[in-house]
């Protein structure tokens, strides 16, 4: 798919093209093809983030007038997380047009989540860039915010740490610990290995490609035991 069709499917054409081929440029097609001129996306990523945030952020506040604090974060955190943005960059086709090593463009699953989801960030910051908050805030209403009800079905939001804790506070009477065992891969697609243990028991090992990841789906595969 051309950039003229991802600008049809988002609504919005960019006064400054550069900027949406910047968000679709991966770290290491940089590293086959020296001599491309365009950036990496990892700074249109970063303001992205920070734009998503704010945008999901406003509409959360004003959607649950009555909500505390805690239940607007664990819900924010699960729209934004990699795995929603790699879904929705489906309905954009974007994988099509991110341009990266041959070596990443056969990596499927979490890898290929990461590169999706911190592409839809670059484009919203690219966005944000091009054209403000009147070019980000429609695409996230139409494009992310959708995902509220789905998430709040499913409780899809809750914090599977948090859960565990619950758990195993009111069963056992203990707190579970989360321990590093190991870090592998390169350091542009590190992976983290966590284990969640309870005293000296290992409950579960997660993988994420972050500590935090990891340490949350060592939680999930710790209540999945239970």
């Amino acid at each position: 798919m051309s950039a003229v069709s991802l600008e049809k499917k988002i609504k919005y054409t960019f006064s400054q093209p550069s900027l949406l081929q910047e968000a679709l440029t991966h770290r290491s097609y940089l590293n086959e093809n020296p001599s491309w001129k365009t950036p990496h996306n990892e700074r249109l990523e970063f303001l992205g983030d920070a734009v998503l945030e704010l945008v999901v952020t406003e509409d959360l506040y004003a959607r649950f007038p009555h909500e505390p604090e805690g239940k607007l974060t664990t819900l924010r955190a699960a729209l934004v997380n990699y795995q929603i943005l790699a879904a929705i960059s489906a309905q954009l086709d974007l994988e099509g047009n991110i341009l990266m090593s041959k070596g990443e463009a056969k990596d499927r699953g979490r890898a290929r989540e990461v590169i999706l989801a911190n592409a839809m960030e670059a484009l919203i910051g690219a966005l944000y860039l091009d054209g403000g908050m009147a070019a980000a805030k429609p695409f996230i209403d139409r494009f992310i915010l959708p995902e509220i009800p789905g998430i709040l079905a499913k409780g899809s939001y809750k914090d599977p740490k948090s859960l565990l804790q619950e758990k195993l506070q009111a069963t056992k009477k203990m707190t579970p610990v989360y321990k590093l065992i190991m870090e592998k891969g390169p350091d542009h697609k590190k992976v983290f290995v966590v284990g969640v243990y309870l005293g000296e028991e290992e409950l579960a090992r997660g993988e994420g490609m972050s500590k935090q990841d990891a340490e949350i789906e060592a939680a999930k595969k710790a209540l999945e035991n239970r």
